[in-house]
């Protein structure tokens, strides 16, 4: 094939050695704008896995570049007067000019033409196009190439928010990757240090866009900005100097992370590669990473024997997902630094936790194989701050509200059963809830008990009333006495998505006969096909108050240890909150402190009814996933109003409102939702949402994110989670019910057993 590279940087060094090494008769040519050794960055950070892939595709250059390497293995973390290292994490790193003076040496060596200074237009890259067998765009996260073809490409570039100057020094950072958080006059700066080779360390220094402004940056030389930077910096430089390679740029060198998308990486004979096709954010150093094992990729499919377009197609389908892995989790990492001022107050062994597992691509026990004893130290510091001697894991800490204390952190989520009889829960739920209760959770949710038959779901929804009391007294009844868990009943009303099928018989669809009226903010019918509700009036509104009022009166007396208020959902006091399904023009309607008004004076009478010692939660949606709906912003306010108003704890979910919605899925994706709320506001927050390892659990809990967390199916398939869990985790600790505990020595000797085998 007769190719041209579009950019010298590594991916597309990379990928013109991996294919002369293939095939020695390709005709490579490499286009470049700058000289041989302009670089503009100062190290690169290469893991062993990266390397031990390098060494497969070329033992040559991967000896040339490990022979340059500077290793560290611990992660330092540093924020005023206090610091904190954890190891165990193997990291590598070189300059950037050495690593493409070494490939370009290399590729020189293997037949490949390079061209430096050699600045194409828009029409030259049109002229390539059409006289070689492929042009493969390598040429960076501005690629020109990208857009000249723009709607071929179809990128989305997402500005990110805080700014970064890319620096170097001749101060030692050689123990660590060390990370310094230095609070000014103006608010937080850091600083992301690490060796690259004998003399020099990176040094990003980093900062939200307040302090930025405050600063001035923007309009500071280079020289000026680094002198003070210097300045803030100065105990942690040792007296050396901040340096740049980026003077051919004029004024500030500071710049904004462009987060790059592309759906579509090809189109004819043009392919793009490396952060032209997607960019991985500084903060998880995989940006080189990517770029060349990418480069590997496209080399291995265009030497398969493949028609061009075949090649090209299937090199996407691999490549796109394996690099969508890492620049999501780079995303998380770029919000957790967006962020950060949000965590900096956390005692600096959660806070380092916190930033070890921001990226979510480390998980709890991944972390104890790399420093088992740094994180027996962080749960043993999670125990004692939850009242504990233990030094178990934290999903097994003890957590309290008001009189209520929990022997775990792990909670059986409200799931409708859909089993109930004329409003009356049946053996099916006492057997249901029962089972759970005994599987070791330290909170069982009930599904939502309705306030009244008008405000069921289903015909299959159970309610909470008088009529129903001594069915609940039996259920509390066994709880406390067979188990450890405490049992809370969550309480609510339909509203406009009432009256409708059991789930399995077409969920959200209107009943084929014996509908019943209803009622919500406002006169939106959920589905087209749905009922339209009523919009209430003051009458309604007060029958509605007394049912819940009633409701938790009934609780009380049946025994629960906690109830929580439905507000969630788009159920009928969701519907209130949301702008989506609120369209009122009285004084609940408008804004949100209007919109709050019905569902906090119905939460104000229950909370009054409740007694004094037994907790009472608030379920909220943080995120309708609607344009023009709740907001994780607006859903800070929503739970900042119910905390003052006496919520003990903010249960956080989300979307649910309207049909119209397009939620955002993924591991744990509702938690960053608490996160906000619990540390924004200093709030306890509960919260669920595709967690399902006991790895979630703990990792969630550890960095503060989370109190209490609610797993939903895992609970479903398996009423035993927690003492599986247990067993998994080899915590030996875990009671089991009296009867069981033959099963449960079983269960741990095959445990044992099975590791030591492996």
């Amino acid at each position: 094939m007769k190719i041209a590279v579009l950019g010298a940087g590594p991916a597309g060094l990379y990928f013109a050695i991996s294919m002369k090494l293939r095939d020695a008769s390709h005709d490579i040519t490499i286009y470049e704008r700058n000289r041989p050794d302009d670089t503009f960055g100062w190290g690169v950070v290469l893991s062993d896995e990266t390397m031990n892939n390098f060494a497969g595709n070329d033992p040559v250059s991967e000896t040339m570049i490990r022979d340059s390497f500077a290793y560290w293995d611990d992660v330092k973390v540093v924020r005023g007067e206090e610091s904190m290292t954890s190891g165990g994490h193997g990291f590598a790193g070189i300059g950037r000019m050495k690593l493409l003076l070494l490939l370009q040496q290399r590729a020189r060596d293997l037949g490949v033409e390079l061209r430096f200074q050699t600045d194409l237009d828009q029409a030259a890259i049109e002229a390539l196009r059409a006289s070689h067998d492929l042009v493969v765009a390598a040429d960076g996260l501005n690629s020109r190439t990208r857009q000249t073809y723009a709607d071929r490409f179809g990128a989305q570039i997402d500005m990110r928010r805080n700014h970064f100057v890319w620096l170097g020094t001749r101060q030692k950072f050689d123990d660590a990757f060390t990370f310094i958080f230095e609070k000014t006059e103006h608010g937080w700066i850091w600083a992301h240090a690490y060796q690259f080779d004998a003399d020099t360390a990176t040094f990003i220094v980093e900062c939200g866009p307040e302090t930025f402004d405050a600063f001035g940056f923007a309009n500071l030389s280079q020289a000026d900005s680094m002198a003070l930077c210097e300045r803030i910096f100065a105990r942690h430089l040792g007296g050396h100097s901040l340096m740049s390679n980026a003077n051919h740029i004029r004024g500030s060198a500071w710049i904004r992370f462009p987060r790059v998308t592309c759906e579509n990486w090809y189109f004819d004979n043009v392919v793009l590669l490396g952060d032209a096709s997607a960019t991985a954010h500084f903060s998880i150093g995989s940006g080189t990473k990517l770029g060349m094992e990418s480069a590997i990729a496209l080399a291995d499919e265009l030497n398969a024997g493949k028609p061009l377009d075949r090649a090209l197609a299937d090199y996407q389908a691999e490549r796109q997902l394996q690099v969508l892995r890492v620049t999501s989790a780079a995303r998380n990492s770029t919000e957790w630094f967006e962020e950060v001022e949000r965590y900096l107050d956390l005692d600096l062994t959660q806070f380092t936790y916190s930033l070890l597992t921001r990226s979510q691509r480390i998980g709890h026990e991944n972390l104890r194989l790399r420093d088992p004893e740094w994180l027996a130290g962080a749960e043993a510091w999670f125990q004692a701050k939850a009242g504990s001697q233990s030094t178990r894991r934290p999903m097994f800490a003890p957590f309290q509200l008001r009189d209520m204390r929990l022997t775990n952190r792990v909670v059986v989520s409200p799931m409708a059963q859909y089993k109930a009889k004329d409003g009356h829960p049946t053996d099916w739920h006492f057997v249901h809830y029962a089972e759970r209760a005994k599987g070791g959770a330290g909170l069982v949710f009930t599904e939502m008990l309705c306030v009244s038959p008008e405000g069921r779901i289903t015909p299959g929804c159970p309610c909470i009333g008088p009529d129903q009391e001594a069915a609940w007294r039996r259920l509390t009844d066994f709880v406390h006495a067979e188990t450890d868990a405490k049992i809370c009943a969550q309480i609510g009303h339909a509203g406009r998505k009432g009256s409708t099928r059991l789930a399995w018989e077409g969920i959200d669809k209107p009943l084929t006969e014996g509908n019943w009226p209803l009622m919500a903010a406002s006169a939106l019918p959920y589905l087209p096909e749905s009922q339209t509700p009523k919009a209430m009036d003051r009458a309604d509104m007060d029958a509605v108050k007394a049912q819940f009022v009633a409701a938790v009166e009934t609780a009380d007396r049946a025994g629960f240890d906690m109830v929580e208020m439905h507000a969630a959902h788009g159920y009928l006091l969701a519907s209130f909150i949301s702008p989506v399904t609120n369209r009122r023009t009285d004084e609940y309607g408008g804004s949100l402190e209007n919109r709050l008004r019905f569902p906090l004076e119905v939460f104000a009478a229950m909370r009054a009814a409740w007694p004094q010692g037994k907790p009472m939660t608030v379920r909220i949606s943080a995120h309708d996933w609607v344009d023009g709906g709740v907001t994780p912003a607006d859903a800070v306010q929503v739970a900042r109003a119910f905390h003052d108003a006496g919520a003990d704890a903010i249960n956080v979910s989300s979307g649910q409102t309207d049909k119209a919605e397009q939620p955002v899925y993924g591991r744990m994706f509702q938690a960053p939702f608490s996160d906000r709320i619990r540390n924004d506001l200093g709030v306890p927050t509960l919260v669920a949402g595709n967690i399902y390892e006991p790895d979630h659990v703990n990792s969630i809990l550890m960095a503060g994110r989370v109190d209490l967390v609610l797993l939903a199916r895992p609970h479903l398939a398996d009423p035993y989670w927690t003492l599986h869990a247990a067993v998994e985790l080899g915590d030996t600790e875990q009671a089991w019910p009296a009867p069981y505990e033959g099963g449960r020595r079983q269960a741990n000797t095959l445990t044992e057993r099975a590791r030591a085998v492996a």
